[in-house]
């Protein structure tokens, strides 16, 4: 995305589509465009290990396959298709199908044989279960097809698609299994330390993700092979990705893996600035020697924010985020604030980790009720989410994107996460008949009023 352009977006996972899949994305992408909005933001795609978290995956690449529900396939491209993507696809399938027939268990769990790679090993799996690997290599093709051909519906219409990417991956997923050098692990695959963040917003004792480090020295050792392939993925689904927890590439929180939460830890740097200028290096080249596109690369710089993090945006001219519902304190400086909102800014009235906007209103206190008025002069809740969706698409960033929750005026029961909270999350879904009529007419005169409509 050209962030010299306004434009609005709407936050809206395909697992809350009323098919719960990109089943209904055509009819979805309808309403967008007649609505005026000129993004679609998304959540990671990946396959849950456990629960529905699409932020632990068993795979950096593969997509949840679920997303992507039909019929059979026209494998003419599987033999290109499975050359360009051999980098991952084969231990993935191997990863998927190991794990089955061991009953789910953590790779680290597996007999040593094939906890380890030992070839003999493996090359007698993939013997014995050659059927089941290759269905899990075409489901991953079919899923990349019709990825394409969403992507390509989304063009056709105006509209870019906005994706996710987590900044570190699932300990027990196919890539950590894969390439166990390349994170920090002990003689048996399990972390020294894991990450998370310290007691923040969201919790007095921090977050303890699980998910085991990298090991930088050895990313950086090969060019980022990894890292950049992983992004070159992503670059393929979508027009525009957030790297989530983008401060981890200045330097990430360490918690020993001993340790319950992540109240004790340590930031440790990391080599972000060499990480994007490899990849800006590798784009460059595609496109001729040409630099001026940028990476289409969104910082969400959310949370404990220093210099360094600040500093690694800029150097790589990459947009950041802002969220309207921290806007409401004292401080002048605060980023949130819309006055401070520059037009390299992707800004949300909340994100999938924030409650809606009616229930984050509901549950605040008095004093912080307070602030609220006194900025945005009304008290009545349908009144302050008016005000909140107008503030944010009347800012000066260049990106204003919504919850779908927040356009359906929808209290908390709709709330997609909750940080800490290990059940009901990601669960939430609308009805096409949840549509008020005219509801797209109304957003696109809002959204032309704010000088954002895409068509």
């Amino acid at each position: 995305m050209n962030f010299s352009e306004r434009r609005a977006g709407i936050l809206l996972h395909p697992t809350s589509l009323p098919s719960g899949t990109f089943a209904d994305a055509e009819r979805w992408l309808d309403f967008l465009h007649d609505a005026g909005f000129g993004v679609w933001q998304m959540l990671p795609l990946g396959l849950p290990l456990t629960g529905l978290s699409p932020y632990q995956c068993a795979s950096a690449f593969a997509v949840d396959p679920a997303l992507f529900p039909g019929g059979a396939v026209d494998l003419d491209g599987f033999d290109e298709w499975h050359d360009r993507q051999r980098h991952w696809i084969d231990d993935y399938a191997r990863f998927t199908v190991i794990k089955a027939v061991q009953g789910g268990a953590a790779w680290t769990d597996w007999p040593p044989a094939l906890r380890d790679r030992e070839p003999a090993a493996l090359a007698a799996f993939e013997r014995a279960h050659a059927d089941a690997l290759r269905t899990v290599r075409h489901e991953q093709y079919r899923a990349a097809q019709a990825g394409r051909k969403i992507r390509a519906a989304a063009a056709a219409r105006g509209i870019r698609l906005f994706g996710d990417m987590p900044i570190f991956v699932a300990h027990d997923s196919a890539d950590v299994w894969a390439q166990r050098r390349l994170f920090l692990l002990d003689d048996v695959g399990h972390p020294t330390v894991v990450a998370g963040v310290p007691p923040d917003y969201f919790s007095e004792t921090g977050q303890r993700w699980g998910n085991p480090h990298y090991d930088w020295d050895a990313m950086q050792a090969d060019g980022f092979a990894w890292w950049r392939a992983r992004l070159r993925d992503h670059f393929e689904w979508f027009d525009l990705v957030r790297i989530d927890h983008f401060r981890g590439l200045a330097a990430a929180w360490a918690v020993p893996a001993s340790e319950p939460t992540a109240v004790h830890g340590e930031w440790r740097p990391a080599p972000g600035a060499a990480l994007l200028q490899a990849m800006r290096d590798e784009m460059a080249r595609e496109r001729g020697g040409r630099e001026d596109e940028g990476l289409p690369l969104v910082a969400e710089d959310l949370g404990t924010i220093t210099p360094d993090v600040i500093a690694l945006r800029h150097q790589f001219g990459l947009p950041g985020m802002a969220v309207l519902q921290f806007a409401f304190d004292a401080h002048t400086d605060n980023p949130h604030k819309p006055e401070n909102v520059h037009p390299d800014t992707v800004y949300y009235t909340g994100t999938h980790d924030n409650d809606t906007t009616l229930g984050w209103w509901s549950s605040l206190p008095p004093d912080a009720r307070a602030q609220v008025v006194g900025r945005l002069g009304v008290d009545e809740a349908q009144a302050v989410l008016d005000a909140m969706i107008a503030t944010v698409l009347g800012s000066a960033a260049a990106l204003a994107v919504l919850p779908m929750q927040d356009v359906l005026r929808l209290d908390n029961a709709a709330r997609m996460n909750t940080p800490g909270r290990e059940a009901g999350n990601w669960t939430w879904r609308f009805d096409w008949d949840a549509l008020p009529d005219g509801l797209a007419a109304r957003l696109r005169e809002q959204i032309q009023t704010a000088h954002r409509c895409a068509t």
